[in-house]
C-alpha cells in the first residue's frame, strides 16, 4: 500500500517515518477525604503526544536533516498532516540527532504535541447595565469564562493574565479553589 507523505506547516517528507506512536492521556486529580479516602476529579483528557523516528538516507541526507530543523525552528504551531492519522494543529517540541551525521545517512527522532483550541474560545464578555447608547461601558464590562474539561483556576489565572489571588477574590462563590467543575463561570477581574 502506497501512504501520501507526512507533511508539517509547508515540509514534506521525503519519505514518511519508519515508526510512530501516539500517547493519549487523561488527567485525573486525587482530592484527599477524611478517614484516609479519596475522591477523583476527571479533568479531561490532555494534548496527544506524537512521536517517531525516521532516517534520511542517500546523497544530501545531512541537507534533508537541516531542512526538518529550519522547520522545528520556526515558532508556533502549524498543521500535522500524517498519511493514516487525523489531521491535527500540532506543535514541533522535539527533534533530536539519534547518531553523528553521516554524509550520506541521517538517523532522528521527533516529537509533535498537539495544540488544543478549545481554551480561547471559552471567554466571552457579557454587558453589565448599558449606557444611553445601549452599549455597556469598559468600566462596568464582566468578562466570565466557563470552565472546560481540564481547566484550574491557576490555568486560568495564567490565560487571563491575573493574579490567582485577584481571581479568587472575584469569585467569592468558589469555596474549594482546587475544585471546579465543567460548565462553571468564573469571573474574570479586568
Amino acid at each position: 500500500m502506497l501512504l501520501t507523505p507526512m507533511r508539517y506547516k509547508d515540509y514534506i517528507w521525503p519519505h514518511n517515518p519508519a515508526t510512530y506512536s501516539i500517547t493519549y492521556e487523561r488527567q485525573v486529580a486525587v482530592h484527599k477525604v477524611p478517614f484516609g479516602r479519596y475522591a477523583m476529579q476527571d479533568l479531561g483528557q490532555s494534548c496527544r503526544v506524537i512521536r517517531g523516528q525516521g532516517e534520511f538516507a542517500g546523497e544530501g541526507a545531512y541537507d534533508a536533516f537541516k531542512q526538518l530543523a529550519s522547520v522545528f525552528y520556526s515558532e508556533g504551531p502549524g498543521l500535522l498532516i500524517h498519511p493514516l492519522w487525523q489531521i491535527s494543529n500540532a506543535y514541533f517540541t522535539a527533534l533530536k540527532l539519534e547518531q553523528e551525521p553521516l554524509p550520506n545517512y541521517v538517523r532522528y527522532s521527533f516529537e509533535f504535541r498537539e495544540r488544543y483550541d478549545g481554551y480561547s474560545e471559552a471567554l466571552t464578555a457579557l454587558g453589565a447595565a448599558g449606557t444611553a447608547s445601549g452599549r455597556p461601558e469598559a468600566s462596568q464590562e464582566a468578562v466570565r469564562c466557563t470552565v472546560s474539561g481540564g481547566d484550574t483556576l491557576w490555568g486560568i489565572a495564567q490565560r487571563c493574565g491575573v493574579a490567582l489571588e485577584d481571581l479568587l477574590a472575584a469569585n467569592p462563590g468558589i469555596k474549594n479553589p482546587n475544585l471546579i467543575h465543567v460548565g462553571d463561570q468564573v469571573v474574570i477581574p479586568c
